[in-house]
């Protein structure tokens, strides 16, 4: 076989001392993510308290940058989402590492959306009823309105990312993929929120988001024109319809005996022939 046709191994076949390594290193990198999230989020938590209780510099830095932290942090959970179900260039355990960072940017995303959204209400950038109800802003009500769709729509991908086991069934499992597209959604309503509704974006930070943009966009058109879903598995063929059943003729039953005609008796004086029943031997002699 080819070596571009070799089959990977599998995570319970047993490979090179290096292969073992390698896995040996990547699962030690990846059972210390869950605890760099829980310090992010700590990190977070102690920022929003110490801005609240204390610090009015710290107020304007998330003023000007929990917005874009929020953006930065949600557009690398998008990219690296994109990148986690490839099969063509990352083996399993790459795909499972990928799949937890992905999750990790998505939860800071989240942290530093809550603090974007209580710091312009504390500062009365917008209203508290504008934060919550789309299009109600009194000066910016479009842009503004993107900002909080995309909001909701970032919670609600994280509700099905997180009860993703209640949706193992096939039918279901293409519910989940069909909610978790509304991501690429509620991203693209964020960049416009972001772009637009604050101070001017520096060209190369427009030109990066476009360049992102345009990425997502040719992966997603290359993987349907290959005939994958969204998550880079293939979808299952339909099947040709089958013909009808044609008339069968009727088998023949096999006799549980021999017929007599098949039977052939041993020679007079010799002995009986190995394996014919012994009734049938005797009932020829007896003829």
């Amino acid at each position: 076989m080819p070596p571009s046709q070799r089959s990977r191994p599998r995570g319970g076949s047993a490979g090179p001392p290096e292969t073992e390594a390698i896995r040996d290193a990547v699962a030690r990198r990846m059972s210390l993510l869950p605890g760099v999230g829980l310090l992010v989020v700590a990190a977070l938590a102690t920022l929003f308290v110490t801005a609240v209780q204390f610090s009015p510099l710290i107020q304007d830095f998330l003023d000007f940058g929990a917005g874009v932290l929020a953006l930065v942090s949600l557009t690398s959970a998008v990219m690296w989402g994109l990148l986690a179900p490839d099969r063509t260039l990352l083996y399993s355990e790459h795909r499972l590492f990928t799949q937890r960072v992905h999750r990790v940017l998505a939860v800071a995303g989240l942290a530093f959306l809550a603090l974007h959204i209580w710091i312009k209400v504390a500062r009365d950038r917008t209203s508290a009823s504008a934060a919550a109800l789309p299009f109600t802003d009194s000066t910016q009500p479009v842009l503004v309105g993107l900002g909080t769709l995309a909001g909701y729509t970032f919670v609600g991908v994280a509700l099905t990312g997180a009860a993703r086991s209640a949706f193992t069934s096939p039918q279901r499992s293409r519910q989940w993929r069909v909610l978790h597209m509304a991501a690429y959604l509620g991203w693209g309503a964020a960049l416009l929120h972001g772009l637009k509704a604050g101070r001017e974006a520096a060209d190369w930070v427009t030109f990066s988001y476009t360049a992102c943009v345009a990425l997502v966009a040719v992966v997603l058109l290359l993987r349907l024109r290959a005939g994958t879903g969204l998550d880079g598995q293939k979808q299952p063929r339909r099947e040709a319809r089958a013909a009808p059943p044609s008339a069968a003729p009727p088998q023949q039953q096999t006799p549980a005996y021999p017929p007599p005609s098949a039977v052939r008796g041993p020679a007079p004086g010799s002995t009986p022939t190995q394996g014919v029943p012994s009734r049938l031997v005797y009932e020829r002699r007896s003829e």
